[in-house]
């Protein structure tokens, strides 16, 4: 890793996630040009950008989840902890288990909310018996400040829960497998402002834990939730750095053409 020049840096000391001339295709749609980037462990980095600029197509590719995409072909080299994540060897399950995802509509099981918790710790092999999984179930819920909400009807569905609790609950989810990482696609925009708090409060205890990596629409989200941003624009990553300067001081016109809504 440390022989290697990325075009993109950032003055983080531990890299978690590294791309290396990273170019997506679907079909004949050239959707991500030649993106390189180091991501900081412990860090929340925003992506940000116009809609259809690539940004949540490149945070598919960091779990590999454009693989259920027929058309899609991806490129270039990312790394996870210095292992390449698109090497033959690795078992894309195992390797979501580690990179967690949670998506822009809250996407419950539809099953109680003890299993909805409960289930990716069962399919992992993570829990010897019962109690072992009531205490996963517990702290995962706990984590994502939803058991005070929940624990009296934990055999309730899901689906029952509302909006901004359904996405706390999809988080819990995400955690349950003990992530390394964890990517976050517009996680807020279905909710509402109060809701949206409580997930961004989430959001900033979670990266004391995790790498956490999000995709958001809305720049104030961005400016408050972030240490770092990458900012998209027609599949290419047009600036990467600490997100005040990207938000005050930045580099390239482009950057500060969107942020100032010239574009977008």
């Amino acid at each position: 890793m440390n022989d290697m020049r990325l075009t993109q840096r950032t003055d983080v000391s531990q890299t978690k996630i590294a791309a290396q001339h990273v170019d997506v295709h679907y079909g004949t749609t050239h959707a991500i040009k030649d993106v390189s980037v180091e991501i900081g462990d412990r860090l929340v980095t925003a992506f940000i950008g116009p809609s259809g600029c690539g940004k949540s197509t490149f945070l598919r590719c960091l779990n590999r989840m454009n693989d259920t995409v027929a058309s899609a072909r991806v490129t270039g080299r990312i790394t996870l902890d210095g292992e390449d994540i698109y090497a033959p060897s690795v078992d894309p399950v195992q390797l979501r288990a580690r990179v967690g995802m949670v998506f822009q509509k809250p996407n419950p099981f539809p099953k109680s909310i003890y299993e909805n918790v409960a289930y990716g710790p069962k399919i992992h092999g993570l829990a010897r018996n019962r109690a072992e999984l009531d205490g996963i179930v517990e702290r995962s819920l706990r984590r994502a400040a939803l058991w005070e909400e929940v624990k009296d009807r934990l055999q309730a569905p899901g689906t029952g829960l509302s909006g901004g609790q359904q996405q706390r609950l999809c988080i819990a989810r995400a955690i349950a497998t003990e992530p390394e990482v964890l990517l976050m696609d517009e996680p807020c925009s279905a909710l509402d402002p109060i809701a949206t708090a409580q997930v961004e409060e989430l959001i900033d205890e979670l990266r004391q834990t995790y790498a956490v990596i999000i995709v958001t629409h809305s720049m104030q989200q961005a400016a408050r939730v972030s240490q770092r941003t990458a900012f998209f624009h027609l599949g290419h990553l047009v600036e990467y750095g600490e997100t005040g300067q990207i938000f005050t001081n930045p580099r390239d016109p482009r950057t500060e053409s969107y942020i100032s809504g010239r574009i977008g």
